[in-house]
């Protein structure tokens, strides 16, 4: 008895060390990115970082406002959002509730394969067969677009999105479908009303994850969008993401210099950008089971 209360005392000092050190290395990321972008505040005001409509950090003197960036990260987003999450709880919604046999484990293996692609292969793939695609559906002088850019991370999302969301409708009790079945109700009614509402939760989970993904996606929306660091008018012209935008210069840059700090500050704007939604995800979820 005394092993077994010293075996549970250790397991459960284990679980709260690991929490604890996840929340420590969280923070200390942040200080870190503190430490190394806040010097640039010392020679241009924030208002003028965040609102600033030109990017050139290598002009005399350099500018650097990143209003053009944040606009390019999130049309790119919203757009692969709109794209990916009807699909992907469709998709999560097929597999779960009208799939059956062996085509059911198919199309799970197949979304676990696709979830294995590395990004860079999924931009190149798209640079060599999305953008010559839009550039001649559209009569567009290029194809690296924000178009392209949306429709290759909604293709990397859905993995994530489908995978997760169909885990939590397959959680979804029987005795909640066989009830509404028995009072009357349709297939669909039943697909709709019930099991959807009661994996709200875990839908709405799996689509943070995936536009999580989507935000913090460097390689292959660099590689599709033209990284043209200007306010596009149209999903259809080039533009520049956050993330791109540190993948781009971060090598080019000398240590300690103001270029250097404007980076780790788009660093910052990202892991608040990042702090924000999956607060407001944590915040949904708590009032859902509530």
């Amino acid at each position: 008895m005394n092993i077994r209360k010293i075996r549970e005392f250790i397991i459960e000092k284990w679980i709260l060390f690991s929490g604890l050190f996840s929340i420590i290395i969280v923070l200390l990321i942040f200080i870190f990115l503190l430490k190394e972008g806040l010097s640039l505040f010392g020679d241009i005001r924030i208002r003028d970082f965040l609102l600033g409509r030109k990017w050139y950090p290598i002009s005399d003197p350099p500018q650097y406002g990143i209003l053009s960036l944040i606009i390019g990260s999130i049309l790119v987003t919203l757009g692969a959002a709109v794209i990916s999450v009807p699909i992907g709880i469709g998709s999560a919604l097929y597999i779960a509730e009208i799939a059956a046999g062996k085509r059911k484990e198919i199309l799970k293996a197949g979304i676990e394969l696709l979830a294995a692609i590395p990004s860079v292969v999924i931009g190149f793939i798209g640079m060599i067969t999305l953008v010559p695609l839009i550039k001649t559906l559209f009569s567009l002088p290029t194809g690296l677009t924000a178009l392209a850019g949306s429709v290759t991370l909604a293709f990397m999302a859905m993995p994530t999105i489908v995978s997760i969301a169909e885990d939590a409708i397959t959680a979804v009790p029987r005795q909640y479908r066989e009830a509404a079945l028995a009072m009357g109700a349709t297939k669909w009614q039943t697909i709709w009303r019930i099991v959807i509402t009661a994996a709200r939760p875990g839908i709405f989970a799996a689509v943070m994850l995936g536009i999580g993904r989507v935000i913090g996606e460097t390689m292959a929306v660099m590689m599709v969008t033209g990284n043209a660091a200007s306010i596009p008018k149209s999903i259809l012209q080039p533009v520049r993401t956050l993330t791109a935008t540190i993948a781009a210069e971060m090598g080019e840059t000398v240590q300690g210099g103001s270029h250097y700090a404007a980076l780790f500050a788009i660093g910052i704007i990202l892991f608040i950008i990042t702090f924000i939604i999956n607060g407001l995800a944590d915040l949904y979820l708590h009032r859902a089971k509530r």
